[in-house]
């Protein structure tokens, strides 16, 4: 019974955003949700200590090593929880150890190749790459570089699909590394080009720093979006964040599956919604 109620009021959530959305230009999330940014990482942190019972419930890994690169302008002390929770589901979890992260500045790249390649010959394994916001690029691109090296990637909250300035934070971009940052286009359109192995973006419509549009990949048999409920600056703390990358890296290597939304009696489906469905509000 308690199935068939939330599926029936999924499926009318689904069709009043069918009719209540038309087709938008996309822009960078209101201010609104900017402004709320710092006060839900607080709740999702604490969220996520309040449901580690059921966190510790998640799939659990095989012992590969997971490298996690950070977010623009911040450093490994902001994944700290993240690899935490990683390393009780049976991970090797690492940080990139570059200090904070301020762009693609000259010899950071080739450092995170070298650290990729050092952990894959350190556990003779390949090695799975996290990355939150700016550190999903990293991810993503070294995995172009790297595949035979990279097992899996997963992304948070990262905008490589469409215009550098659909986000709240492209000035503090410039000023971080630098650079101007729709300075070479040819780069900008090649971001968008998927990693030659597993990637899920994980992404939120309450996003107040990136577009959510902005982090929607080209769904193949080895690509996926994963919609989460989240903050920006909250998503690497989030609940269902946790449980969803816990999810994804536990699939068997070569036997990679799309995630499944089903389960717990229809609660996956209210936790973890459709990414393609229509807009209810704009925010």
């Amino acid at each position: 019974m308690l199935a068939k109620l939330m599926q029936t009021a999924r499926t009318t959530l689904d069709q009043i955003g069918a009719k209540a959305v038309n087709d938008e230009d996309i822009a960078p999330p209101s201010w609104l949700l900017l402004a709320l940014e710092g006060g839900r990482a607080p709740w999702e942190l604490w969220a996520s200590v309040l449901t580690l019972p059921v966190l510790r419930k998640a799939p659990q890994g095989d012992g590969h090593p997971v490298l996690v690169f950070p977010g623009l302008a911040t450093g490994d002390f902001t994944t700290l929880f993240l690899r935490q929770f990683l390393r009780d589901r049976g991970y090797e979890a690492y940080a990139w150890e570059q200090g904070l992260n301020r762009g693609p500045r000259p010899g950071v790249i080739e450092a995170c190749h070298e650290r990729v390649k050092e952990l894959h010959a350190r556990h003779d394994r390949k090695v799975s790459l996290i990355g939150w916001s700016l550190g999903g690029i990293y991810a993503r691109e070294i995995a172009k570089s790297l595949p035979e090296h990279v097992r899996v990637v997963v992304t948070l909250g990262t905008p490589f699909a469409g215009s550098p300035k659909l986000t709240n934070a492209w000035r503090l971009f410039e000023l971080a590394s630098g650079m101007q940052i729709d300075a070479n286009p040819d780069l900008i359109a090649s971001l968008r080009e998927s990693p030659p192995v597993p990637t899920t973006s994980i992404l939120s419509r309450t996003d107040g720093v990136v577009a959510w549009q902005a982090c929607l990949e080209r769904e193949t048999e080895r690509s996926e979006n994963v919609e989460v409920h989240a903050s920006h600056i909250g998503m690497g703390l989030n609940p269902t964040a946790l449980y969803a990358i816990a999810d994804r890296l536990a699939q068997p290597e070569g036997a990679w599956q799309r995630f499944d939304r089903e389960g717990l009696q229809g609660m996956k489906r209210l936790l973890y919604m459709d990414p393609h469905r229509s807009s209810l509000f704009r925010w």
